[in-house]
């Protein structure tokens, strides 16, 4: 399936989908105004186009003990394709990254981490990401409280 090519129920079964990705087929179906046969067959094939990357939990991490979300700005010494992707990889290393993302502008990498407190936080700054080779600047902002959280994409389902 080519984006264009998506129609009114493909979009509501994405819709749902990113709603509430433990739906079942037959409420999916029910919802998206077919039978059960046919709305399976097109979640199927959403999946395998890659309209579809995953299902998973959103868990809440102040109950499982991590206090501290920070956006980290991360300056590197060199922009250098090979700095970049080997800086990336050591990214994926670091449990305390949850999300990265480069960026054009005044610094390289934007993380978000999280920490089960402020000394853990600082820790993983001054050990870890400072320490890292190539990493030339970093400037933190911690969370005071988050304001929004959505996730997905805004869809228009009708």
């Amino acid at each position: 399936m080519e984006r264009h090519k998506l129609d009114s129920i493909d979009m509501r079964i994405l819709a749902e989908l990113q709603n509430d990705g433990r739906i079942t087929n037959v409420e999916l179906s029910r919802r998206a105004k077919i039978t059960a046969p046919p709305c399976l067959r097109r979640m199927r094939a959403l999946e395998k186009a890659g309209f579809i990357k995953g299902y998973h939990a959103e868990l809440d991490p102040k109950s499982l003990g991590y206090e501290v979300t920070g956006f980290v700005f991360v300056g590197l010494a060199s922009q250098a394709d090979a700095d970049l992707k080997k800086f990336e990889d050591q990214v994926r290393s670091w449990p305390a990254v949850r999300e990265c993302h480069m960026l054009s502008g005044e610094v390289d990498f934007l993380l978000k981490c999280i920490a089960r407190d402020l000394s853990a936080f600082q820790s993983f700054i001054t050990e870890t990401l400072t320490a890292a080779k190539n990493v030339a600047s970093v400037k933190t902002a911690l969370v005071i409280r988050p304001t929004k959280h959505e996730v997905g994409v805004p869809l228009d389902a009708t």
